[in-house]
């Protein structure tokens, strides 16, 4: 059981760090990622404060996970 929570928690962690950096990617070729002065829009902060997280949860799933199976 233990060991398919870690590849449960490796795999959240490999999803995350596929998955959002692509999304933000397309989220900064966005037209409402800029204003015309060529500044971030709320639009474009919020969506990275949403990546920062979800690399900050992958971090911790793998942490978690390497836990699970060295404990």
């Amino acid at each position: 059981m233990t060991i398919a929570i870690a590849l449960l928690l490796f795999a959240n962690a490999v999803f995350n760090v596929v998955a959002w950096p692509q999304f933000l990617r397309r989220v900064a070729n966005d037209p409402r990622s800029r204003d015309a002065a060529g500044r971030a829009t709320p639009f474009l902060r919020v969506h990275m404060i949403l990546v920062a997280i979800a690399l900050v949860l992958a971090a911790a799933s793998l942490a978690g996970g390497i836990w699970i199976l060295v404990a």
